[in-house]
């Protein structure tokens, strides 16, 4: 497909008609019909940017050259050429034919503010979340699974929790949770030997299952410690964004839950949520150990006085 073809067909992807020729795009405001053009996509942070500046300014990025689209986005060209052919387009002039109408009718309809464009932009990202939420919701009305995964959990000893990179701050708030409820939590949020290692380790000790979160955007490295644990013996639960590919062909359970991706890096409302509810389930597992380890941690945080 030619540049030009591919161009009239994004267009018409974000313009579809209504009977009597009219187009549904004229009750859209200009900003949604931009942030359309990105969604679905799974853009870097870099990319965001980009986006971001093209539906902050659009009536005048939309006329830009490639040169200085990149200055004013503070990118490099190649970004920008990377980021119009993530969004299937044969390049930037491709993604500029389909920005133009847009701009253009912003310019003749009642302009917003920059301000109210961010203002909308921010609450789109809330609206996003959600919606992933409401998905979650529906996931968790079978409470079954969450309940059996739970269970498994709460009896491996030593349990393994891994996170990596952007996964860190989600395994962390994990393992620092379940502490509190099981016996012997590990947590991994390094990579590479020191990640095998430490599987080897938590196998040899008896463990049995390991946890693994996996956000965008996806770490060779996490693939990499699922095949160690299989290779040790253990069984995985893989918490990601993901319905199909390597990470989730490997791990033995997959819950899949959807991060907001509204923004320039990710928010992990819905991820957050399903880690309590498998928390919980790990509580409800075995409560005279949840109570017992709840009331003895209470008694040494008063005694050494460790919040306000």
């Amino acid at each position: 497909m030619s540049s030009g073809q591919q161009a009239r067909a994004q267009a018409a992807a974000i313009t579809p008609s209504e009977p009597g020729g009219q187009s549904s795009d004229q009750e859209r405001a200009p900003a949604d019909r931009v942030r359309a053009l990105f969604d679905g996509h799974q853009l870097s942070p870099g990319q965001r940017r980009i986006a971001q500046y093209l539906i902050d300014h659009l009536t005048e990025a939309a006329f830009l050259s490639i040169t200085e689209l990149a200055e004013r986005a503070g990118v490099s060209q190649p970004s920008v050429t990377r980021f119009a052919t993530s969004l299937g387009f044969s390049g930037y002039p491709a993604l500029r034919d389909v920005l133009q109408p847009i701009a253009l009718s912003a310019v003749a309809g009642s302009p917003q503010s920059r301000e109210q464009i961010r203002h909308n932009e921010l609450q789109a990202a809330v609206n996003a979340e959600i919606e992933n939420l409401e998905n979650l919701r529906r996931l968790l009305a079978d409470t079954n699974q969450v309940l059996d995964i739970g269970r498994e959990l709460a009896r491996s000893v030593p349990l393994t929790v891994l996170g990596l990179r952007i996964s860190v701050s989600l395994a962390e708030y994990f393992a620092y949770a379940a502490r509190r409820i099981h016996p012997d939590v590990r947590l991994v949020t390094r990579g590479g030997s020191v990640a095998y290692d430490a599987l080897l380790q938590s196998r040899a000790a008896g463990g049995t299952w390991v946890l693994a979160f996996a956000m965008p955007r996806h770490a060779k490295e996490t693939l990499a410690a699922l095949r160690a644990a299989s290779s040790a013996g253990l069984r995985t639960v893989l918490i990601t964004d993901l319905t199909l590919g390597p990470l989730v062909d490997e791990a033995d359970v997959a819950l899949t839950v959807s991060t907001g991706s509204r923004l320039v890096f990710d928010s992990y409302a819905a991820p957050g949520v399903l880690s309590a509810a498998l928390l919980q389930s790990m509580a409800d597992a075995d409560p005279e150990r949840t109570q017992a380890r709840l009331e003895g941690y209470e008694q040494v945080a008063d005694q050494h006085g460790f919040f306000l």
